[in-house]
């Protein structure tokens, strides 16, 4: 936790005799404050010590009242940042004198009302505490599914306004039961003042229906039954619905895939526990602590082999992606010692048809999953927005690369290394997040997902209104892509406030700047699929020199044409052999890209180069990488984003002790391909040509950055953009570059693909204001 800004002072003074008076104090907390079990620590800390006066909610935090001996309080300011709860996080704390009262005890007393700014935490996996009491007979709340307490639960997901009480929670509507009101009050209990409190008496309730109906442990006992037998059910969770199956059956899961229309993009996997994980996939320290933490993100792993999973979950894939149980549903999903045997190994997936947002309300889950699944597994406490879960990929440092940034981690705070004036930021159209921001602070919302369509654009609308309130901010400018077609930006230019247009690069890159703190000119190395360039062409290849208010294009990939467009993505044979004729290479027969390609269509292709016809140029790298997939025969046609590429990374990991790479710079990837074609026909293997195409790529990095380097002077390097998240290159750039004596900053706390734009918009945005 970063040292908070402590402000104010107040000291004792001797009495005529020369003992010190009592002192009292008001002190501000501000940060995540509420939701968390800080009023508790706060009255048993002053218990402690001895202390006298009183704690509030207010708008813009805790408000302490603080009175007694001077050292004792100067022990308690003291303690307030460095004994927190464990879901605390404390900004600053602002303290003031007051005179003394003379008053006994201590008290929590209601919330106060006003102006100011309170954050609310990201939802927590359930405690161990809980899960003992959960599984324990003789406890009251035995295998009650909704088990929490202030260390633990739904926050972000039930919030409806601020402050944070019950009342403003979607459990206002369940009164609490004596007993759970008697725990809420008692300020020895580990429930005290825990808004989301609840036990089999006072709610909320389970319920199974579709082809069975059942209620609380007859709807856990059936449901359990279902999936062992190979039912799909749609399951509530935190924020939105699951699809759930046992991963290990062919059946379910390959009737899930086509009910769902996936395609062969992979399954995620939810396990019992860390142990399970590391059967299935390679789990190393590093994974194990982002797996088991309090955010229990999906973790993609180096899958194994053999597994027990049905082939169907992740084929193709060479990654496995496992997430913990982190609500006490999915524990009971699992079963408890005395549970008959059932699934060990279960599909969790997003309830929604691919390329739909993620269904929150009850009523919309049955019209919406009807012909999804066969069952409902459901509960009566509303979920306010949609948050998916988070996916972290862990780099060969052992650091976070988050690719999917969501549940568990939104809307937790982003200091910014600058002060802003209230903005918004909408993101891109792609892996759609936005971002308001105020002062010295961010708060991205979780992730909304693809643009495409008029219910993720209600979601988008829904987020950005939710993410209003929580922060309360009112944003007087508004910052956008400055793509012509996103919707994100129409709706931007629709909201009638001060408009920023930023380039896609340059906001990557400030994303990454913005994460570190710093506020000086890096070197940002943007790579990615897509991205309006200054120029109409799609960019993608870039090193800029950047900072928030200004970017130069120092060098990019050379551009190729872009045939068809949409249609090149979805079918990498096209870029392969658009990459091949700007190469001045032969589309000769034996290569693997110009047989997957049908006769006509290659004919059709060359009319299509010759003419320009539909060819926007681009000197994306993300489209590279799809070229080279399907010219070494790895993937010719792509049924989700990134599919070529990620297999490619694949292929490229599996082969053992590559040290060269080809010859490559981003002004002309000629020889690179020649290299690769000439490989290919003396039957090199194809993960050692991937092998060497990924150090090629490092290799034009290192040297982009050193002839930068030389004309700029600035030695500070930015990793950014969605290739990124390829862990194998990213590793092999940041080794390269820090070798050649670069600072390298990659990703840790906001995704490098789309998902991240947001933040970067926000600090562009307010620095084009202040000009």
């Amino acid at each position: 936790m970063k040292q908070p800004l402590v402000s104010g002072s107040a000291t004792a003074e001797p009495d005529t005799k020369g003992a010190q008076r009592p002192v009292r104090r008001l002190v501000t907390v501000g940060g995540v404050v509420q939701g968390v079990g800080f009023r508790p620590f706060v009255h048993a800390l002053a218990t402690e010590l001895g202390l006298s006066g009183q704690v509030a909610n207010g708008s813009a935090g805790a408000r302490i009242e603080i009175e007694g001996g001077p050292e004792a309080v100067a022990a308690f300011c003291h303690r307030l940042t460095t004994d927190v709860p464990p879901l605390a996080d404390i900004a600053s704390v602002a303290a003031s004198e007051l005179p003394p009262t003379g008053g006994t005890g201590f008290a929590i007393v209601p919330s106060l009302t006003g102006h100011g700014r309170t954050l609310v935490p990201p939802d927590a996996a359930t405690c161990d505490t809980c899960l003992t009491e959960l599984a324990d007979p003789a406890d009251r709340r035995h295998r009650h599914p909704f088990i929490t307490c202030t260390d633990c639960g739904p926050r972000f997901t039930i919030t409806t306004a601020l402050p944070y009480d019950r009342a403003t929670t979607t459990m206002a509507a369940f009164p609490m039961c004596p007993e759970c009101a008697a725990e809420y009050t008692d300020p020895s209990d580990r429930r005290f003042h825990a808004q989301p409190i609840a036990c089999w008496a006072c709610g909320p309730r389970l319920r199974l229906t579709g082809s069975v109906r059942r209620e609380d442990g007859a709807a856990l006992a059936e449901a359990r039954r279902m999936l062992t037998a190979g039912a799909i059910l749609a399951v509530k969770g935190l924020g939105g619905y699951h699809l759930v199956c046992d991963a290990t059956s062919s059946r379910a899961v390959g009737e899930l895939r086509r009910r769902k229309a996936r395609g062969d993009k992979p399954f995620a996997v939810m396990i019992p526990d860390a142990d399970t994980a590391a059967r299935l996939g390679h789990l190393g320290p590093a994974e194990r602590r982002v797996l088991t933490g309090r955010s229990r993100p999906i973790v993609l792993l180096r899958r194994r082999s053999p597994t027990p999973l049905a082939p169907q979950v992740c084929p193709g894939s060479p990654d496995i992606g496992v997430m913990l149980p982190y609500t006490p549903l999915h524990r009971l999903l699992f079963g408890l010692p005395d549970d008959p045997p059932g699934p060990g190994v279960l599909v969790v997936t997003s309830g929604n048809l691919s390329g739909e947002p993620l269904v929150t309300d009850d009523r919309e889950a049955t019209l919406r999953l009807d012909g999804l699944a066969d069952a409902w597994l459901w509960h009566d406490r509303p979920i306010v927005v949609a948050c998916d879960d988070s996916v972290v990929r862990v780099r060969a440092d052992g650091s976070p690369l988050p690719i999917r940034r969501s549940r568990g981690f939104a809307p937790a705070r982003i200091r910014l290394p600058v002060a802003v004036r209230p903005v918004l930021a909408v993101g891109g159209d792609l892996k759609n997040a936005v971002c308001l921001a105020e002062g010295d602070a961010a708060w991205l919302s979780a992730h909304i997902g693809d643009m495409d369509s008029l219910s993720a654009q209600g979601a988008f609308e829904r987020a950005e209104s939710h993410l209003r309130t929580l922060t309360r901010i009112e944003p007087v400018r508004v910052a956008a892509d400055r793509h012509p077609g996103y919707r994100s930006a129409r709706w931007a230019r629709r909201d009638g406030r001060p408009l920023t247009l930023v380039q896609h690069h340059h906001a990557h890159i400030a994303s990454a700047m913005a994460e570190h703190g710093l506020d000086e000119p890096v070197l940002g190395v943007a790579f990615d699929g897509t991205g309006y360039g200054d120029d109409g062409a799609v960019w993608g290849g870039e090193v800029l020199l950047a900072d928030y208010a200004r970017y130069r294009r120092l060098a990019h990939l050379a551009y190729v044409p872009l045939p068809g467009g949409d249609a090149a993505v979805r079918n990498p044979y096209r870029m392969a052999l658009a990459h091949l004729r700007a190469a001045g290479l032969a589309w000769s027969p034996d290569l693997p890209c110009t047989a997957a390609c049908p006769p006509d269509e290659r004919r059709l292709l060359e009319v299509q180069l010759a003419r320009g016809i539909a060819c926007v140029p681009t000197s994306s790298v993300g489209r590279l990488f799809d070229a080279v997939s399907s010219l070494v025969g790895i993937c010719h046609r792509a049924g989700y984003e990134a599919q070529a590429a990620m297999e490619l990374e694949a292929a490229a990991a599996t082969a053992d002790g590559v040290r060269n790479g080809y010859p490559f710079a981003l002004e002309d990837p000629a020889p690179l391909l020649a290299a690769i074609v000439a490989d290919l026909r003396t039957g090199t293997p194809v993960p050692l040509i991937a092998a060497r195409f990924h150090l090629a790529v490092a290799g034009a990095v290192r040297t982009a950055c050193r002839k930068a380097h030389r004309s700029t002077g600035v030695r500070a390097v930015v990793l950014t953009g969605g290739v990124f998240a390829n862990a194998l290159l990213d590793g092999m750039c940041t080794a390269g570059l820090a070798e050649d004596g670069f600072t390298v900053l990659g990703h840790t706390m906001v995704p490098p693909g789309d998902g991240g734009l947001a933040l970067g918009q926000a600090v562009v945005a307010a620095r084009d204001a202040e000009t």
